[in-house]
């Protein structure tokens, strides 16, 4: 009996809805819930074992199964818990996958599961009103300590505060929604909840770290973030569909590293620094964590543009090259001159380029050849 059970829940598993885990999209899951009837990834179901008095769950091939339980899971699954706990999930909501974060992912089993948020939509207040106002820690610039700053979020300024005191009447600074991003970094902040967010201030790359103790508070202050650039979007470009805009709310960095670079004559030394690749722009730091106030701005930025524009991407130096202590070396073709770098490995190396490759492959949009200007322009 025991195998024939578990025989009919690998058959389970062949069903289209089933293929995936129901919370995080990865491929394969192997466990399952047995009080919701959906089938999870090994590493959500760690997260669903941390909620016990809503979910309990057993392995699909290793752990005994009852009849009823099986019966159960037949008569449930995937796709119909999705329609019961993910019927309305506001567009600006950010649905993890298996790459992102601890943080993110908890919360979003806790928000189907545990409080139901996407059942009764009054709970999901917290990030749909569109003012929020709290204290975050917040990297400071100059000795690298997180101090506790009020931050205040207004859809109507379009805009996201800071104030260096709680009771001071202007802010430290106003970062307009417009041109905001936040990504989780827990690794580069070194916190589990910690929070990128980046800004343009004189069209340079400016960023902030912070994060909350409290992982729903943080969670809340990211989809807040998102559920303004979707306001915002929503006026900016009245005749876009949810789906055109839900891209554009925030966004991963396609890739990060250490690189060494050499100066725009070429005839400088090769030099290591942080970058990382936000979509079309490639920025570039001292090191991951501004160490010092200047260290918080870009020190560079390259813009990747497409192939139709002439870039290109060679994983080679020129030959000739001298200066770089790592072999492993990359030049990005631009109409108007070559970017020389080097990578420690050559896996590094591969990565880096199908980075850059998989952004030139992609046709420009309207709006990006504005900023492809901007960049021609800088001195």
């Amino acid at each position: 009996m025991a195998r024939e059970r578990r025989g009919a829940l690998l058959e389970l598993l062949q069903r289209p809805g089933n293929a995936r885990c129901a919370d995080c999209g990865a491929p394969d899951p192997d466990w399952a819930s047995h009080t919701l009837g959906v089938f999870i990834c090994l590493s959500c179901s760690g997260i669903h074992r941390n909620i016990p008095q809503v979910s309990k769950v057993k392995s699909v091939r290793l752990d005994t199964w009852e009849e009823a339980q099986v019966e159960f899971m037949a008569s449930h699954g995937n796709d119909a818990a999705r329609a019961t706990y993910e019927a309305k999930v506001p567009s600006f909501y950010y649905r993890p996958t298996f790459s992102d974060c601890q943080l993110l992912r908890e919360q979003w089993i806790r928000a189907k599961y545990e409080r139901k948020e996407f059942i009764h939509p009054e709970k999901q207040e917290p990030y749909s009103a569109g003012y929020r106002e709290g204290l975050l820690w917040k990297r400071g610039r100059d000795n690298g300590q997180f101090l506790s700053r009020k931050f205040v979020l207004t859809e109507r300024e379009g805009a996201l505060k800071y104030f260096n005191k709680n009771d001071a009447k202007e802010p430290k600074a106003v970062l307009k929604i417009e041109h905001l991003n936040a990504t989780f970094q827990p690794a580069k902040v070194g916190h589990p909840h910690g929070l990128q967010i980046t800004y343009l201030k004189d069209n340079s790359t400016r960023n902030l770290f912070v994060y909350h103790e409290d992982g729903k508070e943080m969670a809340d202050w990211f989809n807040a973030l998102r559920a303004a650039r979707f306001h915002y979007l929503q006026v900016a470009f009245p005749g876009a569909s949810d789906a055109d805009l839900v891209p554009k709310l925030s966004r991963n960095y396609l890739k990060e590293g250490y690189m060494e670079k050499t100066g725009p004559k070429q005839t400088e030394g090769f030099r290591k620094r942080w970058f990382t690749m936000d979509d079309r722009r490639l920025m570039y730091f001292k090191d991951p964590l501004p160490v010092s106030p200047q260290d918080a701005f870009a020190r560079g930025e390259v813009f990747i543009g497409s192939k139709e524009g002439g870039y290109r991407v060679l994983a080679q130096l020129p030959p000739g090259t001298q200066g770089p202590r790592w072999a492993h070396g990359i030049t990005i073709v631009t109409p108007d001159r070559k970017f020389l770098f080097a990578c420690e490995t050559e896996a590094e190396q591969r990565e880096w380029v199908a980075a850059f490759q998989g952004v030139m492959d992609r046709p420009m949009l309207p709006q990006e050849y504005a900023v492809e200007a901007r960049f021609k322009h800088k001195p």
